[in-house]
């Protein structure tokens, strides 16, 4: 979702613009009569009646590009209709300590005095952002991004024909980034989900939306390149798979359906790569394989149940292919085997390469990451893996993704079920020490995962930071700080000591991401 303060910045830029254009426009005009008063009749009566001798090029030799246009105009014309502007209402914390900078405080008449003001408490504050989305069905369910709406206490959206309707949230997946609102209606216009795993590099797209508040824009572009991985570094269990595209997509696009030449949505627009914050090339879309699933248990469930090995991994290589023994560079790589998880117990190890998948070829470790996360948690697969040049079958139980204990911390929960901290934990190793270039004298859990929207998340806890205390009380490891949380009561807030960057920091988790 894009922030009012970057749609400030934009619109003032743009006003600036419209208002030098006019200017320039003006003096022009003034020039052009100041002419006109002194040049003869003549003159003037001659230039009235100018013509060009060139006709225009005739439409038999031109109409390929004219057939071209009118398909391009009838696919635009039935996509655009299903595609609608989405403005969200949401409230944040603002840390009010921060609104005054120490330019500020020059300026002020306190600040040469060394005077300053008592620290402010955050408050909240109420934002106002805009996004796009589709709509999938005529009964108006509605797909977009859940960066867009979340945190929303109020979905309104705004169609081609300039109705405006309030929408809920059914259902929202951080993971993947996608969420569905609905609107009430009947006969909505609509397109339908396409699929994506048809999809070529070269194949011309359309992408629909409301860049920078400019509604109903179309772009056109070809898709670029397939299977693009996870560009977030801080959760490797986002999938990837991303498509990416030279259809303009710009911040206002996000939620926005990205279509093929048949006027089906074969991806959600969802971000770009940009040193500027703006077009330069490169958009990415959530592409159908991933959207319909997870549109599916939205609508139904409203919410979004994945499931994992508990492995990291990567890809084959021809670089490194040779070192795995294999002798071709497809597979996933095993680098990382999460303690007590479904790997685990199915007695995987690093260096393993998974080539199959219940008898299907994977092909990379983003595909088996995608396969995986669409599948029903309890569900028993059989990989099969190389090790040391022979070839094995490992049956795997896959279980549900945050339920595990190295996973995400589930120790003690709410009424509701959900992770009362939010943090995945795993033990301070010689390795990770090494990495993470922590002392010895150092002692405690690493952080492996944050939960978007936890009290970990909102207390600003990061992936790599080290729980040294919880509460005043010494952990040396994932199951210390496990347990030293799970004892906290009900309700009250648990004072974490953090190491991080080579220096330590108290930090205040609140139950349940709750702040007053």
């Amino acid at each position: 979702m894009e922030r009012t303060e970057r749609w400030i910045t934009h619109v003032r830029k743009g006003l600036s613009k419209r208002l030098i254009a006019p200017a320039v426009a003006i003096a022009m005009v003034g020039s052009v009569a100041g002419y006109e008063m002194v040049k003869p009749p003549m003159a003037r009566a001659s230039a009235a009646t100018v013509t060009s001798s060139v006709s225009p090029l005739d439409d038999n030799s031109v109409s390929a590009l004219l057939a071209l246009n009118h398909a391009m105009e009838t696919l635009a014309a039935r996509v655009t209709p299903a595609v609608v502007n989405v403005s969200v209402t949401s409230k944040t914390k603002v840390d009010l300590s921060d609104q005054q900078d120490g330019q500020d405080m020059q300026n002020s008449p306190f600040g040469q005095f060394g005077f300053g003001f008592p620290q402010q408490q955050p408050r909240n504050q109420i934002e106002h952002g805009i996004g796009s989305g589709v709509i999938i069905s005529p009964d108006g369910y509605i797909v977009t991004n859940n960066h867009v709406v979340q945190g929303a206490m109020d979905i309104r959206v705004t169609m081609s024909d300039r109705r405006i309707l309030n929408a809920k949230l059914i259902g929202a997946d951080p993971l993947t980034d996608l969420a569905v609102i609905k609107v009430n209606g009947t006969n909505l216009p609509n397109v339908p989900l396409g699929d994506s795993t048809q999809l070529r590099p070269g194949e011309t797209v359309l992408a629909f939306g409301n860049p920078y508040g400019m509604r109903f824009t179309v772009t056109q572009g070809i898709v670029s390149a397939l299977n693009r991985p996870n560009p977030d570094p801080t959760d490797r269990h986002k999938p990837g798979e991303f498509i990416q595209t030279d259809a303009a997509i710009n911040p206002g696009n996000s939620g926005g359906p990205l279509v093929d030449a048949r006027g089906e949505v074969i991806g959600i627009n969802t971000f770009l790569i940009s040193p500027s914050g703006s077009f330069s090339g490169m958009g990415f879309a959530i592409p159908t394989q991933i959207v319909k699933p997870t549109v599916d248990q939205l609508i139904h469930n409203g919410k979004v149940r994945h499931s994992y090995i508990g492995v990291g991994i990567t890809d084959v290589t021809p670089e490194n292919s040779k070192f795995f023994d294999m002798t071709k560079a497809t597979g996933a790589v095993v680098s990382q085997v999460e303690p007590s998880s479904p790997a685990a117990n199915a007695g995987l190890k690093v260096g393993d390469v998974i080539t199959e998948l219940n008898g299907k070829e994977v092909t990379d470790a983003g595909q088996l990451q995608v396969e995986v996360g669409e599948m029903e948690p309890g569900t028993k697969v059989e990989l099969g893996v190389m090790r040391s040049g022979k070839s094995m079958n490992v049956p795997v139980t896959l279980e549900e993704l945050g339920k595990h204990d190295n996973n995400l911390e589930t120790a003690s929960n709410n009424g509701q079920g959900k992770a009362r901290w939010g943090i995945g934990l795993q033990d301070l190793t010689p390795d990770l020490r090494d990495q993470l270039q922590a002392p010895s004298d150092v002692q405690g859990a690493v952080i492996a995962r944050v939960q978007p929207g936890s009290s970990a998340d909102q207390a600003g806890l990061q992936t790599g930071e080290i729980i040294q205390k919880v509460d005043h009380q010494n952990t040396k490891s994932a199951a210390d700080v496990q347990q030293a949380l799970s004892k906290v009561p009900q309700g009250q807030d648990a004072l974490v000591l953090i190491w991080a960057n080579g220096g330590s920091t108290f930090a205040v988790l609140h139950p349940n991401g709750s702040r007053s």
